[in-house]
């Protein structure tokens, strides 16, 4: 796979990051409210959880759809109900105060991490790229050397965007921005992914 390829891939892949979707709205509220520490934690469960998609889509993932489509219907419906829950665990918790600065983070880090990892496993605009556009970006004739090379570009492009969202929304600027705004934001957070959660769900 040629250097040009793999930059429009990493590019492709920056531009589908960088939409916006849960795994932003997690990374952002869990960089404000929680600090740097917990929201890289789930940078990497995010970015690792694309990673399962892409190894996924180099498999076979769209023709294990075609051949059994009860399975992406199964997938669809359990990431809408996903998207609910999390919809709703932030509508619970808006009102809540911002924890000070150098309080204890309230999450660990093995929980962050299944947090991301999970969120972009139920994402359904993850699904959707990996199942379709994706299979069209990778070379007919792909060696495991490409393989590897196409999967670590993929990981260390999401890894690097939600690292430095969490980097920049922690910082006390930010923090403070987001403090003065938390309850109506986490709410129109929480309203936003439970209405995309129920209509991914319902189909």
């Amino acid at each position: 796979m040629t250097l040009a390829a793999l930059a429009g891939l990493a590019l492709v892949q920056l531009m589908i990051a960088m939409s916006p979707g849960p795994a932003a709205v997690l990374t952002i509220r869990t960089a404000a409210s929680e600090g740097a520490r917990p929201a890289l934690w789930l940078s990497l469960g995010l970015a690792c959880g694309v990673l399962l998609w892409a190894m996924a889509a180099l498999a076979g993932l769209s023709l294990v759809f075609e051949l059994m489509p009860w399975v992406q219907t199964g997938l669809r419906v359990a990431g809408g109900l996903f998207l609910i829950w999390i919809g709703i665990s932030l509508w619970r918790h808006a009102a809540e105060p911002l924890p000070n600065a150098g309080a204890r983070p309230p999450r660990s880090a093995r929980g962050a991490v299944w947090l991301g990892l999970w969120t972009n496993l139920a994402n359904p605009k993850a699904l959707a790229y990996f199942a379709a556009v994706f299979t069209g970006i990778i070379p007919a004739t792909m060696t495991w050397w490409d393989g590897a090379t196409i999967l670590a570009v993929i990981f260390l492009v999401e890894i690097a965007w939600y690292a430095c969202v969490a980097l920049v929304f922690s910082r006390s600027g930010p923090r403070r921005v987001y403090g003065r705004i938390k309850m109506a934001a986490e709410r129109c957070f929480g309203a936003v992914l439970g209405i995309f959660g129920a209509r991914i769900a319902a189909g």
